[in-house]
């Protein structure tokens, strides 16, 4: 069965048991591979979470109900997977706009999530380079941030973040001695979200320089361990702001690469390698930039 065909049969069992507790296990096991690999492909394509489809599905058929029926604001709750009227009402306001008792006044306007029908489209037929790697173990040191929902269509958020740690930035880039080269960690994905990592890769001299600064500073800081492995890894072009082009070169090595390929991909973290060239070692050269996309892949 090919992957178009097992997403499309993990969401018909979804549409078919949502008023039931689903497992997001069983759910990849539908669609004939791992929660992991599921979970990212599906993010990854859609745009939203598995968890975001799910709830956005519930939120959008109890509106209905409560539109057209005379149930219980506490049974259609329950129903749809609620552990308490207080948080169905607080999601439900959230998505439609208005309380769950105001979604049954005449000219209420609610809002819709359809369910999702994957289609087969005529894509592809452009030049990707890319060359597959096995990498060595690595560690990295940096700070994150939990971010909730597809790591597509982040820029904004990944744009704060990144304004708002300036002084992670300069500490971290002033002991080891590095400015020409920034990760970005992407990890710890589940059907809600991901952890992010701005990180350095610290010589051992650097490492050790760490343990000595003062404990509240240290404390933003985490070792973050990169197994060893194999990797696909592709390129942005070279530009003013490459980090803008990551979420194309995702969906498109995601989209077009990974399913003719023969592998799937393996449960590591993401890795984007952001190359900043200076000249003389002091200007930065101007439409240079570059990043690497490291993504973790595993034969079937």
């Amino acid at each position: 069965m090919d992957w178009i065909t097992g997403i499309q049969h993990a969401i018909n069992y979804i549409e078919d048991h949502i008023t039931e507790e689903l497992d997001y296990e069983y759910i990849a096991k539908e669609s004939f591979s791992s929660p992991f690999h599921f979970q990212r492909v599906f993010s990854i394509l859609c745009g939203y979470t598995l968890g975001e489809y799910i709830r956005n599905r519930r939120l959008t058929l109890a509106g209905l109900e409560l539109a057209n029926t005379r149930e219980k604001v506490i049974d259609v709750a329950y129903k749809y997977g609620y552990d308490s009227p207080e948080s169905f009402a607080k999601a439900f306001q959230k998505f439609h706009g208005i309380t769950p008792s105001q979604a049954r006044g005449d000219g209420v306007t609610l809002k819709s999530f359809s369910r999702l029908s994957i289609k087969v489209s005529l894509e592809g037929g452009s030049i990707m380079n890319y060359k597959i790697e096995e990498k060595p173990a690595m560690l990295l040191t940096g700070y994150k941030r939990r971010f909730t929902g597809s790591p597509n269509d982040k820029q904004e958020q990944d744009h704060n973040f990144a304004c708002e740690t300036r002084l992670e930035q300069y500490i971290l880039e002033g002991m080891c001695r590095e400015h020409e080269i920034t990760y970005q960690i992407l990890t710890n994905f589940d059907a809600e979200g991901y952890d992010f990592y701005f990180a350095y890769q610290f010589p051992k001299w650097a490492l050790e320089d760490l343990q000595e600064i003062p404990a509240d500073i240290a404390a933003r800081f985490e070792h973050v361990p990169i197994p060893a492995g194999s990797y696909l890894l592709c390129e942005t072009e070279r530009c003013m702001f490459p980090t803008a082009k990551m979420d194309a070169l995702r969906k498109k090595a995601i989209s077009e690469w990974l399913p003719t390929s023969g592998y799937e991909l393996r449960d590591a973290p993401e890795i984007g390698v952001i190359h900043w060239p200076f000249e003389d070692g002091n200007e930065i050269v101007n439409n240079s930039h570059y990043c690497e996309l490291w993504l973790p892949i595993v034969r079937k």
